[in-house]
């Protein structure tokens, strides 16, 4: 099932994607997948972010092979670091390059967005309380991260978390291609059989150190091939049984 947050007549909504028609969930959004409203052609609508997250939880060097092209050792748990909900764009919405960088760069990753209140849960739960996966960028003004020694602020400006086209809710996440092209050229590619921390631990992991709550975003690490964008520089994150998230540098 695709879910999906849309514009139609001027306000946001909750829906299901099917095929090329749009149902209408309630007012509860994705709370009650039964509830259903107005039905709209995909071409009457414009998608928005799929989720609305209270915090974008970030994961550090989770590739083997990313850890390697900046020299430094694989991490014995898991790197965790926010990106502020402001950061939050949807599907063909404009990443802005700061006037402060000289370098933003593309971090294609795999997003996972939390179903309900969640707080220090086993690895075997973990699945339970996932609503489902997208595609993400973790834009990153790296210039910026050198000189601070720490991520917020090159992690944090408004635009720099790209995420949809839609949440995926059937899918086994264990062994995806996760792909970022550039100007219709391949510069990452991996699968997340590779990651050096598996999803449920992961969701695991963070719910002992913070609540998750219903929206919020994993965002899971990226993979080799980093690089820069340029002003008008069109970029796509594709990942296996979910989709194709572009936006333009702008």
């Amino acid at each position: 099932m695709r879910l999906v947050r849309f514009l139609a007549k001027g306000s946001p909504a909750y829906g299901i994607l099917n095929d090329n028609e749009v149902i209408e969930l309630g007012e509860d959004g994705y709370a009650s997948l039964s509830s259903r409203r107005a039905v709209y052609s995909a071409a009457e609508v414009r998608l928005l972010a799929p989720c609305v997250p209270t915090k974008v939880v970030a994961i550090g060097l989770n590739y083997r092979d990313h850890a390697s092209e900046l020299g430094l050792a694989v991490p014995e748990t898991p790197i965790l670091f926010l990106k502020p909900p402001t950061a939050v764009i949807g599907p063909d919405d404009d990443i802005r390059f700061p006037a402060m960088s000289r370098q933003v760069d593309y971090e294609g990753e795999l997003g996972i967005v939390i179903k309900d209140r969640v707080s220090r849960i086993a690895p075997a739960e973990a699945r339970q309380h996932i609503l489902g996966y997208t595609c993400a960028n973790d834009v990153t003004a790296r210039d910026l991260q050198k000189q601070d020694g720490q991520w917020t602020r090159a992690k944090g400006f408004d635009t720099f978390c790209p995420v949809g086209p839609w949440i995926e809710t059937d899918l086994d996440p264990n062994d995806l291609q996760v792909e970022t092209w550039l100007n219709g050229e391949r510069r990452q590619s991996s699968r997340t059989s590779q990651f050096v921390f598996g999803i449920d631990h992961l969701v695991s992991f963070i719910s002992q150190v913070m609540t998750l709550e219903p929206g919020d975003l994993i965002i899971t690490g990226t993979p080799s091939g980093i690089g820069p964008m340029q002003r008008g520089d069109s970029v796509e994150v594709r990942i296996e049984g979910i989709g194709s998230l572009v936006n333009t540098v702008k």
